[in-house]
């Protein structure tokens, strides 16, 4: 069968080669450096904000009203609480484990109709994103996750955009740091090759072969149609092979109120990155035909580093310069009346989130 072929190729001996050498290219470009090594010559940096502020989670204090600052393991139901309704997806909020006849009724109730899309309530990085065509694949997917998970209207407008955003608390207007459009990982059918042969030729699919072969793998044999778009993954992450394209000549003072009027909508939003779709960037300059698919708080890197031609070093200089933004705000929250966490506080709270996300891991 085709499909065994396929998957021996992977391992066939002739691929080692390739695999080394996808291996080399992931290391001469360093927007493809895992997370801890990239971030690992700025960790004294971080250590010096730590003893200055004579607390480990300095940033906690950073956005007042977000578990730890936004920093990690905060819920979306937390961030939407703060946010306009009609300015986010209908979202509903499905328990793991119970009868899937009652998460039928929750959906049916709620007025959702196919395709919509599910994801972890606390997750990141886009870890169990998924969209659901059918039932079959809402209940497969309910009887595997482990955890609270939402059922949120799929946003179809055509643009992805993500913008950094930071006010200084006694502030009314803030800044604007980097605004980017994302790309989804996708291919495009010419009629004549297999989708597996289409991620061999994505330049960024490739780098992912294990990943692609896990999640497509029941249609890795198929030939898709001249001129289909086939969308190998829907979560705008740079780790899940999006790629961003700088729109930083677009922000303007139209744009900043935008972001401004969100932040002040809560009073206590003051850092952190929204993650939008819109029918346009202007439409969104007017306020208008846009939708927040979330925001992060402290946690959230500066994304527009990625893909727009930094240089390392480049990259370095941005990320430090959020960083002493978020220390500014941080200590200023702090002397104002909101406490860093306590050191065991901080240290539990972190070890339940890294079980918590290495439970999805083993799920997705």
């Amino acid at each position: 069968m085709m499909r065994v072929k396929l998957q021996k190729c992977i391992f066939a001996p002739s691929n080692q080669r390739t695999r080394v050498k996808l291996l080399f290219t992931r290391w001469l470009h360093w927007e493809r450096l895992p997370f801890k090594v990239l971030y690992f010559p700025l960790s004294f940096i971080w250590v010096w904000y730590c003893l200055r502020s004579r607390s480990f989670w300095f940033f906690s204090s950073s956005n007042p009203t977000l578990t730890f600052g936004g920093f990690q393991g905060e819920s979306k139901k937390e961030m939407y609480e703060q946010l306009p309704k009609d300015l986010y997806p209908k979202t509903i909020y499905i328990e793991p484990g119970i009868p899937f006849e009652q998460v039928k009724k929750q959906i049916s109730d709620a007025g959702f109709s196919y395709p919509f899309v599910v994801k972890p309530d606390v997750g990141m990085k886009g870890v169990l994103f998924r969209k659901i065509e059918h039932e079959e694949q809402l209940e497969k997917y309910h009887q595997r996750i482990p955890v609270e998970y939402i059922v949120q209207d799929l946003i179809e407008m055509p643009i992805e955009l993500s913008a950094f955003y930071y006010r200084f608390p006694g502030e009314k207007n803030g800044v604007i740091t980097g605004f980017i459009q994302k790309e989804l990982l996708e291919v495009h059918g010419n009629g004549q090759s297999t989708l597996w042969e289409l991620i061999l030729a994505h330049p960024r699919a490739r780098l992912r072969l294990e990943e692609m072969k896990q999640r497509h793998e029941h249609r890795l044999d198929r030939v898709l149609p001249a001129g289909q778009h086939f969308y190998l993954s829907y979560a705008g992450n740079h780790n899940r092979g999006a790629r961003f394209i700088n729109l930083s000549h677009e922000i303007d003072e139209r744009l900043t109120k935008v972001f401004d009027d969100l932040s002040n909508f809560s009073g206590q939003f003051f850092y952190g990155r929204y993650d939008i779709k819109c029918h346009s960037v202007e439409a969104l300059k007017q306020g208008k035909g846009f939708s927040i698919l979330e925001f992060n708080g402290a946690g959230a890197e500066p994304n527009h580093i990625y893909d727009a031609g930094f240089t390392l070093g480049q990259a370095y200089r941005e990320i430090l310069k959020h960083w002493k933004v978020l220390f500014e705000i941080s200590r200023y929250n702090h002397r104002n009346g909101t406490p860093y966490w306590g050191f065991l506080k901080g240290w539990r709270f972190l070890r339940q989130s890294a079980r918590h996300f290495s439970q999805l891991e083993k799920f997705d």
